[in-house]
């Protein structure tokens, strides 16, 4: 199978949705198969792709995830580089500075004779600008000035909007802000007060300020709610230019709508009005659990590695199914058979086994044991203890079963009996002894090393019409060695016996002869 061609074989994770093995997760610590919406997703850190600079959460969102030394063509939005040029720079001479220091002190030195001495001496200075190496966009095509240093201060273009934005920004600050002392104040006056008048003996002594604390009162006046003009809606439009209808259209001065887009501020229609646009930045993530919350992806830190801390693919643990050919071209009602490859990617055996209806559940992974919530307190104030409110930290979701919808077309003939896959073993790739033949089971074609290749029967259904796709649906129960301890009287690794529906397109019908 080609890499630009989708999965022929694909795995239901357990939230029901199918998905190549190389697009799932597993956790080790539920054991169940993971895809992108069975995790949470968190921002690990901030880089530019091309500075390479790792750049904290909070100057990143003050810097609204731009980088500030990095900018891209607002016409091919490919990266810029700074381009250096020499400029004529006319320097005074030290006589002429002398002479003028001398006319402004009124001495009478004689003047130095124009013909003798030049007046000025000519040097070059270094100034750069920035170039697109792939439309050849400068900065100079609008007129911005070139900075003396590479890493100069290159205007921005400014939002019409900008005063609107901030103020928008700051009334809803104030709103988060306002709802959230109301609601402290709440649970504080919903509180049980410990004492049912105000202590005499106080070293403080009685003061203004407890008692307007203690009867429920604010120390300080309240303050005025955060109020905002709203926004007004006019019918004013601006008119057309009086040479859109006279003068010939050129299509290479009109800025294209990803061109447009690039400059959400004010959105120009001209090239000639495009500036170059601070470069995003990239983010590393890490993948959580929702249910165990335990992390399934995490990478490294520095931006220059692509190597991960924490990789529990599903590739890693699960067995892979490859699906090789058909024996007969497919017809429906007929019987045919596939061969498909597995592969044991682990460090142990695994016994596999094909069945056409659901294996019993594992009584070590029962699904009362998985959703036992495990709530550590994190807050150990007074107030919230007499109110009656534990601040603790829970899973944020809980795991739902769901059926995966039934897609197959074709029904297969079960395997008689189950088989075991070796380990994986890279020596054994390099190595050239000789398998000795052993006695295998029927539907085994060849086995070598951690992989085999088996026949599994089907037969595609009678009312399929031609051109249809018919697709196999069986569970794959295997072995899997957890080697994650999650209580501490376990201390050797587990087995457990594990289950996955798989879904294979064989291929389509053949058209029925007239």
């Amino acid at each position: 199978m080609s890499f630009m061609q989708p999965s022929p074989v694909k795995y239901a994770c357990s939230c029901g949705i199918l998905n190549p093995i190389n697009k799932l997760f597993f956790c080790r610590h539920c054991p169940k198969l993971r895809c992108g919406f069975c995790v949470t997703h968190e921002i690990e850190s901030h880089f530019c792709s091309n500075c390479l600079e790792n750049i904290p959460s909070t100057e990143a969102r003050h810097k609204k995830n731009c980088c500030a030394n990095c900018f891209d063509c607002p016409c091919c939005q490919h990266t810029l580089s700074a381009r250096a040029s020499t400029v004529p720079v006319v320097r005074k001479s030290e006589e002429a500075k002398e002479a003028k220091d001398g006319d402004s002190k009124g001495d009478a030195t004689p003047p130095v004779p124009a013909s003798s001495k030049p007046s000025a001496v000519p040097t070059t200075k270094k100034m750069y600008y920035l170039s697109c190496l792939s439309c050849r966009w400068t900065t100079r095509d609008v007129g911005i000035p070139d900075q003396g240093v590479a890493t100069g201060t290159w205007p921005d273009n400014e939002c019409l909007y900008q005063a609107r934005f901030n103020a928008l920004v700051e009334y809803f600050q104030a709103v988060v802000l306002q709802e959230k002392q109301e609601k402290l104040e709440f649970i504080r006056r919903k509180a049980p007060k410990q004492h049912k008048f105000p202590s005499l003996t106080d070293r403080t002594g009685l003061t203004v300020s407890l008692i307007r604390r203690q009867i429920g009162w604010n120390d300080k006046a309240p303050k005025a709610k955060a109020v905002i003009a709203p926004a007004e809606a006019t019918a004013e439009v601006e008119g057309l230019p009086a040479n859109i209808f006279t003068e010939p259209l050129n299509l290479r001065n009109v800025t294209t709508i990803t061109q447009r887009h690039s400059q959400p501020a004010d959105q120009p229609t001209a090239v000639v009005s495009l500036y170059p646009q601070r470069r995003s930045l990239w983010i590393k993530r890490s993948l959580r659990c929702r249910q165990c919350e335990h992390n399934l992806i995490k990478p490294e830190y520095h931006p220059t590695s692509i190597k991960y801390r924490i990789q529990l693919f599903a590739s890693y643990h699960v067995p892979e199914v490859v699906m090789v050919r058909c024996e007969q071209p497919l017809v429906a009602g007929k019987s045919n058979a596939i061969l498909l490859k597995l592969t044991n990617p682990t460090m142990y055996d695994m016994t596999i086994r094909l069945l056409t209806t659901p294996p019993p559940e594992d009584p070590q992974l029962s699904t009362e044991a998985t959703r036992v919530v495990k709530e550590e307190p994190i807050s150990s104030s007074p107030l919230l203890k007499a109110v009656g409110i534990t601040l603790s930290r829970q899973n944020s979701t809980r795991e739902v079963k769901r059926d995966v919808i039934d897609v197959s077309n074709a029904e297969i003939v079960p395997l008689e009996t189950d088989f075991v896959l070796s380990q994986r073993d890279d020596s054994k790739e390099f190595d050239e002894d000789v398998q000795l033949p052993t006695e295998e089971p029927k539907f085994i074609v060849w086995r070598k090393g951690n992989k085999v290749l088996l026949r599994l029967q089907f037969t595609p259904a009678e009312e399929l019409p031609g051109s249809t796709q018919v697709v196999l649906g069986f569970y794959m129960q295997y072995t899997y060695v957890n080697t994650v301890n999650n209580t501490p009287e376990k201390r050797e690794p587990t087995t457990h016996a594990l289950h996955s529906r798989v879904f294979i397109t064989a291929g389509a019908t053949e058209q029925e002869a007239n």
